[in-house]
């Protein structure tokens, strides 16, 4: 291995260890604005198939960190041998990582194509990156870089506009110019390029991170919503603390509903409405009539509305059976509401993808693999609250309904899929999850910083009931009002604001990061057009 390549390597592995360091639990999130800088450094003087190596071990490295939290949930609670649980993991840590080494052989190409201003191009090959790790294979948009700026609420306001590939763009941005500026800093000259001062770079950088700032800080005066009717409503959510190995056993049912009934009767009769997690009751509700009658009893007894998830169970036309993952809003009286049937499943978790051919042998290997069914889509349910406290009109206004959706578990990570919510006619957002498969790795937090940028996206408050945590409220402007720890016994209870702010996002969702997919398709054309045009001519016999 010559000098220059084990120097190329440490740089790339040194990216990968800083990567997850930005998110959750670690919470590094101002190491994200330099991650990617020992990487851009591992390029230089690299050919685009060796960029693509180097990036891929990058990438690698970064998720084997940030996704090792799938061994817990398949080996402690699938059942899935160690062994293989490890080497599933490092499957998709080596899937993911192949994001990172396209972005790193399209950074030399986009360099060579353009030379010097192919670096501005940079950022918009990440977000299509991304983009596209939201949908392909199903989608899994873990750990995009937006995300380790959770807390940073005066720089992510953006997110309204552009999403959170908004803010992963900043990042990437920052760390290419931090790149280029550190080595025509250093002694000693890059390679193939002078060493001259990115002088347009730095100007571009400088002048979208004070726009970002500014944006931010009149967003949070919430000046741009002045005049928007908005009221505000009580809500509680109720942190069981189930084990989840005996989250389905029949001799811990009663203790179970015990819990549930002690954390709703803390809540106090003047909430509004009570969340519980998702799959929160130990049966199947429309199959129990005995549990049923319990459960209107608490919600009768309480006064309050409860919104719980249970699978609810459906036949085929053939007479074989199948899940749905829903939400019930139960009233006092004992009448539904709505129920909201989840629409993105969760793979090898809630179905598995091809198993009647394909993938027909992980039904030996994965243990607890339900065959749920997608539900009909973005389904909002409507609230009456007892009272209403309005900033718009005099007191004593009459409540009026108001409509919220419901996304459960996995959902709340895809943008777009929230998203429709808002654009269907939601005042506030709830999401219902079970994070106990999760153990105390890190996926919890992660999970959670998540939902800060669902809310800044439609500028829409949330409640989130999870089993074993993190259970909350964040405010329409992602800030964090309340959080529980995880594995813990609570219930908590927050006024959340309701109104309709009607954000560009909400209404036009991901123009910003399909207009950097444009780009990146426009100058892949470029290339292959020059490519063509630069080949000899053949030589005439």
């Amino acid at each position: 291995m010559t000098h220059s390549l084990a120097r190329s390597l440490a740089l790339a592995g040194a990216s990968g260890l800083f990567l997850p360091l930005s998110f959750p639990k670690s919470d590094l999130g101002l190491l994200a604005w330099v991650a990617l800088v020992p990487l851009h450094w591992a390029l230089d003087g690299k050919s685009k198939f060796q960029a693509f190596w180097i990036g891929w071990l990058s990438g690698t490295i970064a998720f084997t960190g940030m996704m090792a939290w799938v061994v817990t949930a398949m080996n402690t609670y699938g059942k899935v041998p160690l062994v293989i649980s490890y080497g599933l993991m490092l499957l998709l840590a080596a899937y993911l990582g192949i994001y990172v080494g396209l972005y790193s052989a399209g950074a030399v190409w986009f360099q060579i194509l353009i030379p010097r201003y192919g670096l501005f191009a940079l950022p918009c090959l990440w977000v299509t990156l991304e983009l596209i790790r939201t949908y392909a294979l199903t989608g899994l948009p873990w750990g995009l870089l937006g995300y380790s700026q959770y807390r940073q609420i005066e720089v992510i306001q953006i997110a309204d506009h552009m999403g959170v590939y908004g803010v992963s763009f900043l990042i990437v941005l920052m760390n290419v110019t931090l790149a280029e500026l550190l080595a025509w800093l250093m002694p000693l000259r890059r390679k193939f390029r002078p060493a001259r001062l990115p002088w347009e770079l730095i100007a571009m950088t400088a002048l979208l991170m004070i726009l970002s700032w500014q944006y931010s800080l009149g967003a949070l005066s919430e000046a741009p919503f002045a005049g928007i009717p908005r009221s505000s409503i009580s809500i509680g959510v109720v942190q069981p603390n189930v084990d989840q190995a005996v989250k389905w056993d029949t001799a811990y049912r009663e203790e179970t509903l015990a819990r549930f009934d002690r954390l709703t009767e803390q809540l106090g009769s003047a909430t509004d409405l009570v969340v519980w997690p998702e799959a929160a009751t130990p049966f199947i509700f429309e199959r129990e009539p005995v549990y049923q009658l319990q459960l209107i009893g608490l919600a009768n007894r309480v006064k309050t509305p409860i919104l719980f998830g249970s699978p609810a169970l459906r036949y085929y036309p053939d007479r074989q059976p199948y899940l749905l993952n829903s939400a019930y809003l139960l009233s006092p009286d004992g009448q539904l509401l709505g129920r909201y049937d989840k629409h993105h499943l969760v793979p090898f978790g809630e179905y598995i993808p091809l198993k009647s051919s394909l993938l027909s042998f992980l039904d030996k290997l994965v243990e607890g693999i339900g065959d749920f069914e997608a539900g009909p889509g973005s389904t909002v349910l409507t609230l009456t609250p007892k009272s209403q406290s309005t900033a718009s009109g005099p007191a004593g206004t009459p409540p009026r309904a108001v409509k919220f959706g419901v996304a459960i578990c996995y959902e709340v990570i895809f943008p777009n899929l929230v998203r429709q919510f808002a654009a269907n006619g939601a005042e506030f957002l709830v999401t219902v999850t079970n994070d106990a498969w999760f153990g105390p790795s890190a996926a919890a937090s992660q999970h959670f910083s998540m939902v800060v940028f669902r809310s800044i996206e439609n500028h829409l408050a949330f409640a989130r009931s999870a089993n074993t945590g993190i259970s909350g409220f964040i405010d329409p402007f992602g800030r964090i009002i309340e959080a529980t720890p995880i594995f813990t016994e609570q219930a908590l209870k927050a006024t959340v604001q309701v109104w309709r702010p009607d954000t560009f996002y909400s209404r036009h969702g991901d123009v910003f990061a399909y207009g950097c997919a444009i780009i990146c398709a426009l100058l892949f054309l470029f290339g292959m057009f020059r490519t063509k045009e630069s080949e000899p001519d053949p030589v005439p016999v």
